[in-house]
C-alpha cells in the first residue's frame, strides 16, 4: 500500500481553502449538468451552490431526515441522499428538490446484519458507480462484524434496497464517497484520510494523509478540483492534482 503525506495543505491553509459555510455539513457531490455543487446537512437540508461556494439555493427536505451523504446522477438529474436514522436513501429530483421517494435498506447481506443499527455508527456515505448505488457504513469494526465498517452495493426494488455486493476495504470510519475516474475515493474521518481504491479488483490503491478536520462528504467537479464537506461547517476547495 502507498501511504503519501500532504504536506502542501496545513492546518492553518484549510482557512485559505474554505469557499463557503454550512453547518453541519454531511456530504457532497458535483453536478455536471448544473455545473454545481449539492451539500447535505445533518437537519434535512440540502444547499446548491456554485464551484466558488456562493449559495444559490437552500431548501428543507424535512427535520425528520438526517442527512449523511449525497451523490448527484446526472443522467437521470436526481439526487439520492444517504438518511441515517432510518437507514434509507432518498431520491430527491435535482431541478426541483422536490422528494420523489424515500427507500427503506435491508440491514442484513447472506443471514447477516451487517448495517448496525446505531446513533452514532450508521449510514455515512453514497455514491455512484457506473449507474449502481454504493454506500458507506461508519462503524468501527471490520467485516464481518455486525457493525461492519464497509461499503457496499444495493440494488433498488420498488420501496427497498437489498445489499447484494459488500466491499471489505479494512479501513475505519469512512464516512465520505466519491467514484472519480474509475476509482472509488474514500475518506477515513478518524484517521484523517483520503484512500484511493480498486473498486473492480477490490484493492487499495494508495492513501494519503489529510490535515486534520472533520471529513464528511468528497467529490470532484470537472475543472481540476476536489471538495470537501466538513462536520464543522465548511466546504472546502482545493487543487485535485494533490490528490491523484
Amino acid at each position: 500500500m502507498l501511504f503519501i503525506t500532504i504536506g502542501v495543505y496545513g492546518g492553518d491553509d484549510l482557512k485559505k481553502h474554505q469557499i463557503a459555510k454550512v453547518p453541519e455539513a454531511s456530504g457532497i457531490c458535483y453536478s455536471v449538468s448544473r455545473d454545481s455543487l449539492f451539500v447535505a446537512n445533518d437537519e434535512g437540508k440540502v444547499y446548491e451552490l456554485t464551484r466558488e461556494g456562493s449559495r444559490i439555493r437552500k431548501v428543507k427536505l424535512g427535520k425528520e431526515y438526517d442527512l449523511e451523504g449525497v451523490a448527484c446522477d446526472d443522467k437521470a438529474k436526481l439526487l439520492y441522499f444517504a438518511v441515517e436514522k432510518s437507514e434509507s436513501i432518498l431520491v430527491v429530483e435535482m431541478d426541483s428538490l422536490k422528494i420523489i421517494k424515500e427507500i427503506k435498506i435491508d440491514r442484513a447481506y447472506q443471514n447477516q446484519i451487517v448495517i448496525k443499527k446505531d446513533k452514532k455508527f450508521g449510514i455515512e456515505g453514497i455514491t455512484i458507480v457506473d449507474g449502481e448505488i454504493y454506500l458507506s457504513n461508519q462503524s468501527m469494526r471490520a467485516y464481518p462484524n455486525k457493525d461492519a465498517s464497509i461499503v457496499f452495493h444495493v440494488d433498488i426494488k420498488k420501496d427497498q434496497a437489498k445489499i447484494t455486493r459488500i466491499i471489505n476495504h479494512g479501513f475505519v470510519d469512512v464516512a465520505g464517497l466519491s467514484y472519480y475516474n474509475s476509482v472509488l475515493y474514500m475518506v477515513s474521518d478518524k484517521k484523517n484520510l483520503l484512500i484511493k481504491y480498486d473498486i473492480k479488483n477490490q484493492k487499495t490503491i494508495s492513501t494519503q494523509k489529510l490535515p486534520k478536520f472533520a471529513q464528511e462528504g468528497i467529490t470532484f467537479d470537472n475543472h481540476g478540483y476536489i471538495y470537501f464537506a466538513d462536520d464543522e461547517g465548511r466546504v472546502l476547495q482545493m487543487e485535485a492534482k494533490f490528490f491523484k
